[in-house]
């Protein structure tokens, strides 16, 4: 609405996170005696009593859904409901506006078959392939490989009209593609996030080499290995006996999208995530912030923005002694992280402002309808 569009975000929240949304579809039986009761059904006859709700609470708002300028998905499978129900709201979507595209900014076929193949140096299939987990808990993951999924995103991918990656991660395996638009970085709404590394600089005569450093580390259970939280645990039990009187370190496990920000919000350092080559959400709002992130920062990544190694983020390897030293050698050198601080914020500032972006977006629609 900052630069005088309209825009109408309808979903389920994203589970415990709870993302706010203008149309929530609620996602039913989810504990006690109805999930166990809507598990044994689906398991019975392949029916999947919650998607069967969620699509039906779409189209009894079937009208709020019609004659938009641009629908944009944020998946091939934007509800994460059974194939035949999304495809028939991805139709719906389809069929009532002019213009529909499609995120590539989290698991789908394309990104799943391309870490399948071990294209990538590791990915988030990693623990799969190490033996860390099982095919079942990776089961949100590889059910995009099931046949009914394929379907689905061959459906979409007619349908939609371009699709643009996020970030590195789905923009190497989307390379090639034939309705593949390009890459648009995530934005992030700098305004609303202070920057708390300028704030330390213009108070570092008040700090007293009494003050601890807090690391933060932030575990979504179900993602505990595609994250890479296992080397950060172990890399956080080595700090804690090296630096036990100089760190504070913050764990929490499983907390709602706002709890886990006001969490994180005092912390110094930031672990975010390991197998990946580029950042997400949390880590890029956590460098809007001058916060020193652990993240994916790989080579394809500092070529792509044209940076040194550990200058605005530190790209977290599958390696716990080496995550290890990082943070030894950040603990050990406090002008180091002021700097590094800065720069996170400044480049947050030059590649991911919130209206810069909206304008890479409205371009893409824009040459496609034209």
């Amino acid at each position: 609405m900052t630069l005088g569009h309209q825009v109408t975000i309808i979903g389920c929240g994203d589970y415990f996170k709870n993302y706010p949304v203008d149309i929530k579809f609620i996602r039913p039986y989810q504990s006690g005696v109805m999930k166990y009761l809507k598990n044994l059904i689906y398991r019975l006859t392949g029916f999947d009593w919650a998607s069967w709700h969620i699509k039906n609470q779409f189209f009894n708002r079937a009208q709020d859904f019609k004659n938009y300028d641009v629908v944009q998905l944020i998946n091939e499978s934007p509800l994460g409901i059974a194939p035949r129900d999304e495809a028939a709201i991805v139709g719906y979507l389809r069929q009532y506006n002019p213009l529909l595209f499609v995120l590539s900014c989290g698991t789908d076929y394309i990104s799943v078959r391309y870490a399948m193949d071990q294209k990538f140096r590791y990915s988030i299939l990693t623990p799969l392939f190490e033996n860390k987990v099982t095919a079942k808990d990776y089961a949100p993951i590889l059910k995009y490989m099931e046949p009914q999924f394929v379907a689905l995103h061959h459906k979409v991918m007619s349908w939609t009209d371009g699709v643009i990656a996020t970030d590195l991660d789905y923009h190497i395996p989307m390379m090639g593609q034939e309705k593949y638009l390009g890459l648009i970085p995530n934005p992030i709404n700098t305004d609303l996030l202070q920057d708390n590394a300028t704030a330390k600089e213009d108070n570092k005569e008040q700090e007293t080499q009494n003050d601890l450093i807090t690391i933060f580390h932030g575990i979504n259970t179900k993602n505990y290995f595609k994250k890479g939280s296992d080397y950060f645990e172990q890399a956080l039990k080595e700090i804690q006996k090296k630096y036990a009187d100089q760190v504070r370190i913050i764990t929490t496990r499983d907390v709602p999208y706002h709890d886990y920000i006001t969490a994180y919000s005092q912390a110094d350092i930031i672990l975010d995530q390991v197998l990946g080559y580029d950042q997400g959400y949390n880590a890029l709002e956590a460098m809007a912030q001058g916060k020193i992130v652990f993240t994916g920062a790989e080579q394809e990544w500092l070529d792509h923005y044209q940076l040194a190694p550990d200058t605005v983020a530190i790209n977290a390897m599958p390696d716990a002694e080496a995550i290890a030293q990082k943070l030894s050698w950040l603990i050990d050198n406090p002008e180091v992280r002021r700097t590094i601080a800065q720069k996170a914020r400044l480049f947050i500032e030059e590649s991911h402002q919130y209206q810069n972006i909206a304008k890479q977006y409205l371009n893409a629609w824009q040459q496609k309808e034209n």
